[in-house]
């Protein structure tokens, strides 16, 4: 995944992230909240790009998801870092709240590499879903302050998005990339084969 060789464009987008993380907790170190908002913004719009080129170039590939997978993963991780140390009461406020969405994410992880060995790249619908409310709620709350309904919503779509990563881990004997949902896998044919066998 991070051998460099073929990259193609959309990779590079996704490389991106992976690569500005630690600039970004940096950031966080020293305490520059609005640069770290600012920054983290551009990683979260290179998500978007590369998804849009891949899609567009036609130059999908199961390593491109991965990396892609990868590099919304840790900046997710940087995103929640960054509100622990610049918004700690509202964290403070809301752990319990926080943790029972973020202990069934570790869970899902933890069964994933298990299975697969590496992290899961379905790219579904409402993945995709859920990590827009996860940045526009990271983010205003970086810009502004935190908001309550969007921070519940947030929370809700998570722990959907969460069940429906673990069935279709269960459903999948092999790693398979770009599963828009769980109805759509139930006529997935990359399933259904290994199911006849």
């Amino acid at each position: 995944m991070l051998t460099f060789k073929n990259y193609n464009i959309a990779d590079w987008f996704s490389f991106y992230r992976v690569v500005a993380a630690p600039f970004l907790l940096i950031l966080i170190w020293l305490g520059y909240r609005e640069l770290f908002t600012w920054l983290l913004l551009l990683s979260y719009s290179t998500d978007m790009i590369d998804g849009f080129l891949a899609r567009k170039l036609k130059i999908t590939s199961p390593r491109g998801s991965q990396l892609d997978s990868f590099g919304d993963q840790i900046t997710l991780v940087v995103g929640l870092i960054g509100l622990f140390v610049f918004e700690r009461e509202f964290i403070n406020s809301n752990y319990i709240l926080i943790l029972i969405a973020f202990i069934p994410y570790i869970v899902q992880m933890l069964i994933a590499y298990k299975k697969y060995g590496k992290a899961t790249a379905f790219h579904t619908y409402l993945a995709k879903f859920s990590a827009v409310t996860q940045s526009v709620f990271i983010l205003s709350s970086l810009f502004f302050s935190p908001n309550y309904t969007l921070f519940y919503v947030m929370i809700a779509i998570g722990l959907l998005e969460t069940i429906e990563e673990i069935t279709l881990i269960f459903m999948y004997d092999e790693w398979v990339s770009d599963v828009k949902s769980y109805f759509w896998a139930l006529h997935d044919k990359r399933r259904e084969i290994k199911t006849k066998k």
